[in-house]
């Protein structure tokens, strides 16, 4: 009777994660409670320290919760302003209704994010009811685009990737005959969610067999 050997099994292993990581998946949630369900600990970015009488330049670097990022305007006008409804509750838009916000350089441990995004006025004062259009890109170069339609203040969107998250970009949908600029409130960055213990007692099992495997071997051998 043949047994694999240990340098076997580990290869097989090391073959299978290939397979997974080559495989990875980029969803998209419409809910922010089915988001937040798919990931672990979140940091939020309320923009709420921005002046609202200042002008912004891209690249810009923030911090949602304890993860850095970066946020920049174009390809036109790299400038961006707050808006927002209410005094000291903030938000981020473009200079140019023309323009989109990117997100990026989230770090390889950010596997989920998303936020509010919806259309503002020139006033930077939200202007409901028309689309936005949002891209998620992860680490393997998967791109999903999804399409915000009837945008409100409160329309969330979440991607969450297998690998990591690379990159997020909002714009604008209109005619040249509306005036309306793409818009992100409570910018969120996620990170993977802690395994499960019946996950750990999985791997832990594996790691048995294996010794098991290695030593009936040792044991053949003799």
């Amino acid at each position: 009777m043949k047994f694999l050997s240990t340098k076997s099994v580990f290869a097989s292993a090391v073959m299978l994660l290939a397979a997974t990581a080559a495989h990875a998946e980029l969803t998209v949630y419409t809910s922010q409670a089915s988001y937040q369900s798919a990931v672990g600990k979140s940091g939020v970015d309320t923009f709420n320290d921005l002046d609202i009488d200042e002008r912004y330049d891209s690249p810009m670097a923030r911090t949602a919760g304890g993860y850095d990022y970066s946020v920049g305007a174009g390809p036109k006008n790299q400038h961006m302003y707050p808006g927002g409804d209410d005094d000291g509750d903030w938000w981020l838009t473009t200079s140019n209704d023309g323009d989109g916000l990117t997100f990026s350089k989230f770090g390889q441990k950010i596997v989920g994010t998303g936020g509010f995004f919806f259309t503002s006025d020139m006033g930077g004062y939200s202007e409901p009811g028309f689309s936005v259009l949002v891209t998620g890109v992860d680490s393997t170069g998967a791109t999903l685009s999804y399409e915000v339609k009837n945008s409100q203040v409160n329309s969330f969107l979440g991607f969450v990737s297998t690998a990591s998250m690379v990159s997020l970009t909002v714009s604008s949908i209109h005619s040249d005959a509306d005036y309306v600029w793409p818009t992100v409130d409570n910018f969120e960055l996620s990170v993977a969610a802690v395994p499960e213990p019946s996950t750990y007692a999985m791997l832990l099992g594996g790691l048995g067999l294996l010794g098991v495997a290695a030593r009936r071997r040792k044991q053949h051998e003799a």
